[in-house]
């Protein structure tokens, strides 16, 4: 095992204007988007994998930080 295998790869998720989602990665050069929510983990897991090719240096968790915007009347 990597001593620089990192744990955790955090993804910040939001709702795209245009439709669906779009997903990127915190402190990585990851990027996707996908039409819905169990699109789009299966996206990521594919970005993930593709980002890192070697699993030995893969993450070992993909964590989702999902941010939804509502606008509420006052």
């Amino acid at each position: 095992m990597g001593e620089n295998k990192i744990k955790e790869i955090i993804f910040l998720v939001e709702e795209d204007p245009e439709n669906g989602y779009i997903a990127k990665a915190i402190g990585e050069s990851i990027f996707t988007q996908a039409d819905s929510l169990q699109e789009l983990r299966e996206m990521i897991k594919d970005a993930v994998h593709c980002h890192y090719p070697d699993e030995q240096n893969r993450p070992q968790l993909i964590r989702l930080h999902i941010v939804r915007d509502e606008v509420i009347a006052s």
